[in-house]
């Protein structure tokens, strides 16, 4: 690795953070860093990771941003590396003997500046954990840092003020829409649905006791009708009891990305509605990063025992194979080819649902290469793609491999069941020339399900 990088000048960031106190950064890191490790379960992995990392950097051949970049800062072992030196010279008690008797490593304020440009950059995919022989979890250690970071207000602002807003809003959603700008969307896509099959289909609103209490990314109540409608359409079609809250309407959980405070309090908004509305289970919609956040309920859960969590995918296959919704094969003819989220394929999780589903009704299918469990990121994970101001990086440097790879498809039709995905890989298709139309997943099912 080039030693030459310690000596390089820190860029200035790229996105907007609020303004900060004059203090002692080190301290406040150190005494962040020792808090959280005294509250959580962090320091087993930790212990682990500064015994078996080799930094050998077999990770440069998996990373998206570093094959664009070729910046050794963007190494995810290099990176992760900055972190676990922290750790290992003052949390250790190898590493704390060590500099008392020999010096060495001393954390500095640029050191943390290096932290805070290194750790956004990453998109926290976690594809280059299946590349670590060691076993490291790079994203893990994104996570984390960016913990420590955000609890000396250096997180993102875009990310705060979202999440602010869904913590301590009027609204109480990262999109700040009003429940009543909400319901008369949901009425509008009911006399479209109407219009469309010559039938009502409904959006419930707090049914008490349903089978499913749907939480949706807020954005697609803005963004994407067409996932919303088609989501409508196979629930109504296959007469799932479900319902949407009044209350609190919005999947999104930044803090996945940053904080696990943030990520709980969350967590705590869906809990509360569920007890509310007396649900049975719990429902995200298309998004990756809000179905993976919710598998945290389990661990989070304060009253009885977590319910069953399901994504729309999961379900959608589910009514599928056991006949309850058609499709007509007819409706779909162009190219169609299929990008996975990272937090719902990485480890194998949701792969298989969405291809059957599609080949259903989609008789001109492709696959990206490399596809499932390794697919490229689309370049916007990890809470990167709410930062506005980065969009030229997000799409023409940690988004080249995705436009890569749908190029190389030629496919019309790019569905990503994912909200940051959506939104990414419409920018990035924008701006590098990228020829077809990006929707999800319901939104082709929306034009070939058959509505008796």
């Amino acid at each position: 690795m080039n030693s030459n990088i310690e000596n390089r000048k820190i860029p200035e960031m790229k996105y907007i953070v609020e303004k900060t106190e004059e203090t002692d950064r080190v301290t406040q890191f150190l005494k962040i860093f020792a808090a959280i490790l005294q509250e959580t379960n962090y320091r087993p992995a930790l212990e682990q990771f500064i015994k078996v990392s080799a930094k050998c950097a077999k990770c440069t051949t998996t990373c998206h941003v570093f094959e664009n970049t070729n910046d050794v800062r963007d190494i995810p072992c290099y990176r992760s590396e900055l972190l676990l030196s922290v750790y290992r010279r003052y949390f250790s008690l190898e590493g704390s003997l060590y500099a008392r008797l020999f010096g060495g490593f001393e954390l500095t304020d640029e050191h943390i500046s290096k932290m805070q440009y290194s750790f956004w950059n990453c998109t926290a995919c976690r594809k280059c954990v299946l590349e670590c022989p060691s076993g490291i979890d790079h994203g893990l250690l994104t996570h984390l840092a960016r913990y420590i970071l955000a609890e000396m207000n250096l997180t993102p602002r875009a990310l705060v003020i979202s999440t602010s807003e869904q913590l301590h809003g009027e609204t109480g959603n990262t999109s700040a829409i009003p429940f009543i700008a909400l319901k008369d969307s949901l009425e509008f896509l009911e006399e479209e649905l109407q219009e469309m099959f010559g039938k009502e289909i409904k959006f419930p609103i707090d049914v008490e006791g349903a089978e499913y209490l749907f939480f949706a990314p807020v954005s697609d109540y803005l963004m994407e009708a067409e996932t919303l409608m088609g989501i409508a359409a196979v629930l109504n079609a296959a007469g799932v009891s479900w319902t949407i809250s009044s209350k609190y309407y919005d999947a999104i959980n930044y803090g996945l990305f940053y904080s696990d405070l943030v990520l709980e309090r969350v967590l705590g908004k869906i809990e509360e509605e569920y007890h509310r509305l007396k649900a049975k289970k719990v429902l995200i919609g298309e998004c990756g990063h809000a179905t993976r956040s919710a598998t945290f309920l389990k661990s989070f859960w304060k009253n009885g025992e977590a319910p069953e969590l399901v994504n729309i995918l999961q379900l959608t296959h589910k009514l599928l194979m056991e006949g309850k919704i058609k499709f007509d094969p007819r409706k779909v003819t162009e190219k169609v080819t299929y990008h996975d989220p990272c937090n719902i394929s990485r480890q194998g999780w949701i792969i298989k649902e969405p291809r059957e589903i599609l080949h259903a009704f989609c008789k001109n299918y492709v696959e990206m290469t490399p596809s499932g469990e390794e697919n490229y990121c689309c370049g916007g994970g990890g809470g990167t793609v709410s930062i506005d101001e980065i969009r030229k990086y997000r799409t023409l440097v940690s988004g080249q491999k995705k436009a890569e790879q749908i190029r190389k498809t030629g496919a019309h039709y790019i569905v990503a069941p994912c909200a940051n995905c959506k939104k990414q890989i419409r920018e990035t298709m924008e701006d590098n020339n990228v020829d077809g139309e990006l929707l999800g997943l319901h939104d082709l099912i929306l034009k070939a399900i058959i509505i008796e």
